[in-house]
């Protein structure tokens, strides 16, 4: 087989795909890119035996054939080289790359052995615009959890219906739920997308302006938009009851501007402690008090803000890490934080700075304060 690409165009598509493969691979000739030609058409494909993605780019050829070929070595390779055209051409038991610099030569394996893509037997499928994906993906997905015992925490739960798309992701620590009532679903559907795939989506999606079609069954999903098919196994397992943990009378009410809440609550928790990260919040009249302390080396800081707060006069303790994530994943002026009780999860909603339709909703876990 012989084709001739733009080692740019190669480059660029081979980045994204080389996010699927594994440092350590259980099967060797996953460290490997397969190629497929057809013509002038390459499909490229990579696997790390959950995900597979692949991409497809056009070529000057007139040949066919595959071959899987080492990932580190041609990145390595391509990413030194200036924008030209390459000429690849397998002789023997190698392929033969020329550039205007010269001749390099990698061993190929055959392309059989490569793992194929699972085919999805009677999907249903639902279209969303790249871009409400990318975001639905980037507000979401810092909140999954790590723990391998939980796994089904560990992805971002996709609740399809014929009204609204709702992602949800948590750690039992903290939780979001981000929900869209501009797209829908022809018919509802639930589903847990592992972390590796949605982080691959986002980096491609993002200020994109395709459209995404999914297409998913009870064990996997596939994502087909412009020249990227990716297929995923789903994670296994029933999502918790994430509504029964979301208060719904919440009568103390503060609302804040983010910026400046999100610059004290990181310069406060300079100060906490290093294994609670407690910081304290007090809130009386139109005064926000945020301190805290690390008593084993007696250290402490406290800053004062206006704030405007309905309810009763109220301290509650967070940790500071799950609280600046999520402010810094808010992109409004102004938040509204929703508290019942000491002991009872704080909501933040965005009170600007969302489009028409588009709800968010965080949840974060109080700790108990060291009186």
């Amino acid at each position: 087989m012989k084709f001739i690409v733009s080692s740019s165009q190669l480059l660029k598509q081979l980045q994204v795909l080389g996010g699927v493969i594994n440092n350590s691979n259980t099967l060797p000739i996953l460290d490997n890119f397969l190629f497929e030609l057809n013509q002038n058409e390459l499909k490229i494909s990579a696997s790390d035996l959950e995900t597979t993605m692949i991409t497809t780019i056009n070529v000057e050829s007139d040949s066919e054939g595959s071959v899987a070929v080492s990932a580190r070595l041609l990145l390595d390779t391509l990413k030194t080289l200036p924008n030209q055209p390459l000429t690849f051409k397998t002789e023997d038991n190698n392929i033969e790359i020329s550039s205007s610099q010269g001749k390099y030569d990698m061993a190929y394996f055959d392309g059989s052995e490569f793992p194929k893509a699972v085919s999805i037997e009677s999907p249903s499928n639902t279209v969303i615009p790249g871009a409400i994906l990318a975001t639905a993906i980037s507000k979401t997905i810092f909140a999954t959890g790590n723990d391998d015992l939980r796994p089904v925490m560990s992805g971002v739960f996709f609740q399809f219906a014929t009204d609204s798309l709702t992602f949800v992701a948590t750690d039992a620590h903290k939780l979001v739920k981000y929900a869209r009532t501009d797209v829908f679903a022809n018919e509802a559907a639930e589903f847990i997308m592992p972390k590796k795939p949605l982080t691959l989506l986002k980096g491609i999606l993002a200020g994109s302006d395709s459209d995404v079609t999914i297409e998913y069954n009870d064990a996997n999903a596939k994502f087909t938009f412009d020249n990227v098919v990716l297929v995923c196994r789903l994670i296994d397992g029933k999502y918790p009851n994430y509504e029964a943990v979301i208060p719904k009378e919440n009568p103390n009410k503060l609302t804040v501007d983010r910026g400046t809440f999100l610059n004290s609550v990181k310069r406060v928790s300079i100060f906490s402690s290093k294994t609670t990260h407690q910081i304290r919040l007090k809130m009386a009249g139109t005064e926000l008090n945020i301190s805290a302390e690390d008593v084993d080396y007696s250290n402490k800081a406290e800053e004062r803000l206006v704030c405007e707060y309905q309810g009763d006069d109220l301290q509650i303790g967070f940790n500071s890490r799950f609280l600046s994530e999520m402010l810094s994943n808010l992109t409004s002026n102004e938040i509204l934080i929703e508290m019942s009780l000491p002991n009872r999860a704080g909501i933040l909603t965005p009170i600007d700075g969302v489009e028409e339709g588009e709800y968010i909703t965080m949840l974060v876990m109080p700790v108990m304060l060291n009186s």
